[in-house]
């Protein structure tokens, strides 16, 4: 793109397109797209809002029945690029059957997405990277996806504690090819760091 994209982009048309239950339902590849994922209960659907300055933006894909398909939301009009929100993973009462899905599913669309920009990774600033988390990187890894990892709810942890969390996040980042090596931390409830993951989205559409 020959104009650098505005950050005011997010105070401007933005709307649910649809959601995508298998590959065949994906919106066509016309525009870049940028891709959110994270442990369910990670905060994923406020950052969403919080990014995109609405409240009720990514409910949309709460609704039963589209927990574990991708969601889609397009940015500017004319369209400019669409957020990819991923169903949450690591549910520990999902059937085996319905995870089992949510890998192939989620698998085939990073392997197979040319226009697939870059997939934000969100950890929860309380709890650090988990087993699936590490599992979801390495997914990204193998698909040659560039990926950041995002922490969420930096407001709930005090600040000793985020230091160390945030360090070693930052510390195991660094073993994986395809991850950004600088953290964005987060909390959507007190804005911290959104004007900072808006940069970072718009500088992956422009990359």
């Amino acid at each position: 793109m020959d104009t650098p994209l505005s950050p005011k982009l997010f105070s401007g048309p933005i709307s649910f397109l649809k959601s995508a239950p298998q590959l065949q339902f994906l919106p066509d590849p016309k525009v870049p797209e940028i891709a959110f994922a994270g442990r369910s209960n990670v905060g994923k659907s406020s950052l969403i809002n919080a990014l995109t300055n609405r409240n009720g933006l990514a409910r949309t894909s709460n609704t039963p029945g589209r927990t574990q398909e991708l969601n889609f939301f397009d940015i500017g009009d004319p369209l400019i690029f669409r957020i990819c929100d991923m169903p949450g993973y690591g549910y520990a009462k999902a059937p085996p059957k319905v995870v089992q899905k949510w890998r192939f599913l989620i698998n085939d669309y990073l392997r197979g997405r040319a226009v697939l920009k870059r997939t934000f990774v969100l950890i929860d600033s309380r709890h650090g990277i988990k087993p699936v988390d590490e599992e979801v990187m390495e997914m990204l890894d193998k698909a040659a996806v560039s990926y950041r990892i995002v922490m969420t709810k930096v407001d709930k942890v005090k600040q000793e504690q985020l230091d160390a969390t945030a360090q070693q996040v930052a510390d195991i980042a660094k073993k994986h090819p395809a991850a950004h090596p600088d953290l964005l931390l987060t909390s959507s409830e007190k804005k911290q760091g959104i004007d900072e993951l808006r940069l970072a989205v718009l500088d992956a559409v422009q990359s």
